[in-house]
């Protein structure tokens, strides 16, 4: 499971992941993330990390309750660390950066 699914949608579908159905179908505060490049692209500003945040957070929680599953929790070790890295823009107020 990606934080595309637990958003309602299929990654793959989206433009620029293969797919040709426009990001403006799909409403989620991951958003900004999910329609980002993986290198370069613009930098996700505070704002968006607060934003973020929370879902991210709740996500994980879910999905921690869920299952044993080993992929699972490589998906949730995952997304903690994103977590923890827009925690961290948050708390001292800098952009989200990809490289």
């Amino acid at each position: 499971m990606c934080l595309a699914q637990a958003e309602g949608f299929d990654l793959d579908e989206m433009w620029g992941f293969g797919g040709d159905r426009p990001s403006s179908e799909v409403s989620t505060v991951l958003e900004p993330l999910l329609d980002h490049p993986d290198v370069g692209g613009d930098d996700l500003s505070p704002f968006s990390c607060v934003v973020m945040l929370p879902r991210l957070e709740a996500i994980t929680g879910e999905w921690a309750q869920r299952s044993d599953d080993p992929l699972l929790h490589q998906h949730i070790e995952e997304a903690c660390r994103l977590a923890d890295v827009v925690r961290f823009c948050l708390e001292e107020q800098v952009s989200l950066l990809f490289c």
